[in-house]
């Protein structure tokens, strides 16, 4: 069988992934602090999920559109940054269902090879440390190509991001400056060394 490969050059497409679905999320903020801190070869669309139902395998030989539009979202992206809190020390529920979906029907998963990154904010001081090791845990199951640094555990005090998606604090700015280049670093990698069909 005859693999054609895609060449992958900037700008590549980026699904973010918020693990919160509330629209007051910390979460959300940074991922759109995130987008302005980002290099220009990066561009952004954001995955949604909040409409998908519990998976049930029951559902995998009649699989709902709302999962395959999910699926194909994923899939159009050249990587995916997963921006989550941290729920009693996991991450939230509605977020591993949609990883659940991505995964299936057995031998279509979406995450499998896929570029990606994981960070997270939280107004405590180890931000999402323990609920990123358990997305971690699950993506390297699905075989999705994960960057591993740097880790980034933000914790997000009031004022630190501001209405127009600023960061006010430098050393902060910085840091999540610093993480997106590094992000785009390692995307051009996995997209050079992996075949994409």
């Amino acid at each position: 069988m005859k693999i054609d490969i895609v060449e992958h050059e900037p700008p590549y497409r980026v699904g973010i992934v918020i693990g919160s679905l509330s629209r007051e999320s910390v979460n959300r903020r940074l991922a759109e602090a995130l987008q302005r801190l980002a290099p220009r070869e990066l561009e952004f669309f954001e995955i949604g999920y909040a409409d998908l139902p519990l998976y049930n395998r029951d559902l995998d030989g009649d699989y709902p559109q709302v999962a395959t539009d999910f699926k194909e979202a994923v899939d159009s992206a050249d990587a995916v940054l997963f921006v989550t809190p941290e729920y009693n020390r996991s991450i939230p529920g509605p977020l591993k269902n949609a990883i659940d979906w991505g995964s299936r029907p057995y031998g279509q998963n979406v995450w499998e090879d896929k570029p990606t990154g994981v960070i997270g904010a939280s107004p405590g001081k180890i931000g999402t440390a323990v609920g990123q090791q358990t997305l971690r845990s699950t993506l390297s199951y699905l075989n999705a190509r994960q960057m591993t640094s740097p880790e980034a555990y933000i914790q997000v005090t009031p004022g630190l991001i501001d209405d127009d998606a600023r960061v006010t604090d430098a050393e902060t700015e910085e840091f999540l400056r610093t993480f997106m280049r590094k992000f785009l670093e390692y995307v051009a990698r996995v997209l050079t060394v992996i075949p994409q069909e």
